[in-house]
């Protein structure tokens, strides 16, 4: 039995992927419209002069239940767009998040940045599924696979032409990362077993990493200061959804959290 809302998920997951291979077939997936479409570049999007921002299209989720009543995903995306989004997270899990992978699909027709697929993957059938749906790049969650399943679900990212980002919670996570496969790797900063929030805990594992490799935070931020904090601490990217999804315009948040970000860190600057 699931101990913890991380391990319902995963099974609700699970159980829902069975009837979506029923209904669509792998093979089928390669006529989608998505499927086809060229691949625009996540990575190299995450990488400025400051902390990028991939800001996030969520309804609800299971600690705050709905977010925004008010959601029209493809406008939201298209208003990240003009407040200067680098790129685009879609959720596309039902039962908890209240996503859809139709959202994905409309919303890679609406917008030119790089859109992510943020789901609970398990299955090498799910990566082929997001490109099918127009996504340029998938979340992998490191504490929900076991084995070898880590590296196959990387294997199949590389097959289909996305790009993953590598999803850890803790240092027991981190050690199972393998750098010569990991280019783009995330911190939760949000335990998804008990919810609390610490970035800090999370700089500190990001800090491990090769010099090469991309390090996004996610979740639990929403202040000038956290995103200032980041770049000084050498973060590349935040992911940010909530925060953006409580405001009356979305992308205006983007556009204003970017600017007072960057006085921010000419606050601390000066103050160091």
């Amino acid at each position: 039995m699931p101990q913890n809302i991380l391990e319902k998920i995963v099974e609700q997951t699970k159980l829902d992927l069975k009837k979506r291979k029923k209904n669509v077939h792998e093979y089928d997936l390669n006529s989608f419209e998505g499927y086809e479409k060229s691949r625009l570049d996540f990575k190299a999007a995450l990488q400025s002069d400051f902390v990028s921002i991939i800001a996030e299209v969520k309804k609800a989720s299971p600690s705050k239940g709905i977010i925004r009543e008010d959601f029209d995903p493809v406008s939201i995306a298209a208003k990240y767009q003009e407040g200067g989004a680098s790129a685009i997270s879609v959720l596309t899990d039902g039962p908890f998040f209240k996503g859809d992978l139709q959202y994905l699909s409309d919303i890679s027709k609406n917008v030119t940045l790089p859109l992510l697929r943020k789901d609970f993957i398990v299955d090498p059938y799910q990566i082929k599924e997001a490109k099918a749906y127009g996504a340029d790049a998938v979340l992998i969650i490191v504490a929900i696979t076991e084995g070898e399943q880590l590296e196959e679900l990387l294997a199949a990212a590389r097959e289909f032409g996305l790009h993953a980002l590598v999803e850890c919670y803790d240092q027991q996570d981190f050690d199972r990362v393998n750098f010569d496969k990991v280019e783009i790797l995330g911190v939760n900063n949000r335990d998804l077993k008990y919810f609390e929030v610490d970035v800090h805990r999370g700089i500190s594992i990001l800090k491990q990493s090769p010099e090469s490799t991309i390090l996004v935070s996610e979740s639990g931020l929403s202040s000038p200061d956290d995103i200032a904090f980041l770049h000084k601490n050498g973060v590349h990217s935040a992911l940010m959804g909530e925060h953006f999804m409580r405001q009356k315009e979305p992308g205006l948040a983007v556009k204003d959290l970017l600017l007072k970000s960057r006085q921010a860190l000419t606050h601390i600057i000066s103050d160091d």
